[in-house]
C-alpha cells in the first residue's frame, strides 16, 4: 500500500511552504508540469559538481561515463515503454517529437491526395504540424468523429479511414476531457488499412501503464516534465523499422558518419541519427531520476490512486450546485469545468486569489472549442501527491466562488 501523502516530502515545492496571494500553495496544473523530486534535482546538480561533460566527443574518463549514463536512460525509457533501446530518441518534449516525425516522415512519404486523420480534441502540437506538413505535400487532414462523450472509438476511425489514409494522429488521453483512447483498437483499424498510427501520450505516459508493442502503435511520443522530470527532454519511441526510414529533423554533429566536400553525407543509425549537436545531458540524467523514482511507485498505482480522486473531486463539485463539469465520466485525473455565470479566466483569477493554480483558456485545444460549446473552461488536473485535502480547498472556493467574486469584482 502505498502512501501517497508521505510522498509531499520527496517534493521541495510541496513541503517548502510555498504561498500563493498569501495563501498555502495548492498545485492543480499538473496537465501543465508536475513537481520535481529530490532525487531528480540530486541527480541534476550531480552532474553539474561532479560530472560535467559532453558525450561522444572525448577520449577521456567523464566523457565515456556521460556516454554511459546517456545508454542507461535510455534503457530506463525502454524498461517504461517496453520498448527497445534502440527505439528510444531523445527530443526536447511531445512538441519536437511530433513534429519529428511530421516532417521526418511524413513529408517525406505523404504525397498529394493523401490523408492525416486526427480528431477536434488534439492539442496544437498534434495538429499544426501536420497542417504544415499538408501545406507542403498536398496531403489533407480529416477529423474522425467523437462520440457525443467526447470520446475517439474504433468504430469512428473505421467509418473514416479510407484508402488514401497514411497516417492516424491522436493523443492516447486528451489533455481537456482526459478520455482514455483504445490505441490498440486504433492500431489494428489503422494497420488494416495501411496507414501508421501516431500516439501523442504527454498525458498518458506519466499516468498509466504503456506497452508499445501489445499496443501496436508505431510512434509515441512524452514530456519528462509533466512526469516530475526537467523540462526542455522529452522522448520519442518509434518502431525500429520506421525509424530508419525517417530523417532526421536536425542535422549537425554527433549523428553524421561522415561527409565530404562534394556535398555528401551519411547518418549513423537511428536512434543517434536524431540527435544532432550536444542533447539536453542534464534534462536525460534528471528524466532518468524521474522515471525511476515513478516505475518505483508503481503506475498501476498512480492510475489507481488519481481514479479515486478524480471520482472524489466529480462528487463534491457536484454538490455545491455551482459548476458545470464537461467530463465527469472520463478516465484521467482531469476535471475540466467552469464555474457558474463567471468566465473561465476569472474564475481562475479568483481561484488563484485562494491560493489554487489551475489552468483556465482553450487548453491548446482550440477546435474543441465548438465541440465544447463554450470558448474557455478552468481545468484542475491531479497527480500522485494530489490529495483529498487539496481537492477540498477548490471545492471550498467554488461554493462561494459566484458571491464573492461578484463583490470583489463588481
Amino acid at each position: 500500500m502505498i502512501d501517497f501523502k508521505s510522498l509531499r516530502n520527496d517534493f521541495p515545492m510541496l513541503r517548502n511552504g510555498i504561498k500563493m496571494q498569501g495563501k498555502p500553495l495548492v498545485w492543480l496544473d499538473n496537465a501543465s508540469t508536475t513537481f520535481k523530486p529530490d532525487c531528480v534535482l540530486d541527480a541534476i546538480s550531480n552532474y553539474y559538481t561532479h560530472e560535467t561533460s559532453n558525450s561522444h566527443r572525448g577520449d577521456y574518463d567523464l566523457c565515456y561515463n556521460m556516454d554511459q549514463k546517456i545508454a542507461e536512460a535510455r534503457n530506463t525509457l525502454a524498461k517504461l515503454l517496453n520498448a527497445e533501446s534502440k527505439e528510444i530518441v531523445f527530443t526536447a518534449g511531445t512538441t519536437m517529437s511530433i513534429n519529428l516525425v511530421a516532417f521526418g516522415y511524413g513529408a517525406k512519404f505523404l504525397k498529394e491526395g493523401d490523408e492525416i486523420l486526427l480528431t477536434e480534441a488534439e492539442h496544437a502540437s498534434n495538429v499544426l504540424p501536420w497542417y504544415k506538413v499538408c501545406e507542403m505535400t498536398g496531403a489533407v487532414t480529416k477529423f474522425i468523429p467523437l462520440t457525443k462523450e467526447g470520446r475517439l472509438t474504433a468504430e469512428n476511425l473505421e467509418k473514416t479511414i479510407g484508402p488514401k489514409t497514411k497516417i492516424v494522429a491522436v493523443a492516447q488521453v486528451t489533455n481537456v476531457l482526459g478520455y482514455v483512447t483504445p490505441i490498440k483498437e486504433l492500431a489494428a483499424v489503422a494497420h488494416k488499412h495501411g496507414a501508421i498510427l501516431v500516439v501523442d501520450g504527454a498525458q498518458s505516459a506519466p499516468h498509466m501503464k504503456i506497452d508499445v508493442k501489445d499496443l501496436d502503435c508505431d510512434f509515441l511520443s512524452m514530456s519528462g516534465h509533466k512526469m516530475c522530470g526537467p523540462t526542455g527532454i522529452g522522448v520519442l519511441y518509434g518502431k525500429y523499422d520506421l525509424l530508419q526510414k525517417t530523417d532526421p529533423f536536425m542535422t549537425g554533429g554527433g549523428m553524421n558518419a561522415r561527409f565530404n566536400m562534394c556535398g555528401k553525407a551519411t547518418y549513423l543509425d537511428a536512434p543517434v541519427k536524431f540527435e544532432g549537436g550536444t542533447v539536453n545531458l542534464e534534462g536525460i540524467i534528471g528524466l532518468d531520476a524521474a522515471v525511476k523514482y515513478i516505475m518505483n511507485i508503481g503506475l498501476e498505482n498512480i492510475n489507481a490512486h488519481e481514479e479515486e480522486l478524480k471520482k472524489y473531486a466529480v462528487e463534491q463539485l457536484e454538490k455545491t450546485g455551482n459548476v458545470t463539469i464537461y467530463n465527469k465520466d472520463s478516465e484521467a485525473g482531469i476535471v475540466t469545468f467552469n464555474i457558474n455565470g463567471v468566465f473561465a479566466q476569472d474564475g481562475a483569477t479568483f481561484l488563484n486569489s485562494k491560493g489554487i493554480a489551475c489552468r483556465s483558456g482553450n487548453h491548446c485545444a482550440k477546435i474543441l472549442n465548438d465541440f465544447l460549446g463554450t470558448p474557455a473552461t478552468i481545468r484542475a488536473s491531479f497527480y500522485f501527491y494530489t490529495t483529498k485535502e487539496d481537492i477540498d480547498v477548490l471545492v471550498d472556493a467554488v461554493k462561494h466562488a459566484k458571491e464573492e467574486f461578484l463583490d470583489a469584482y463588481f
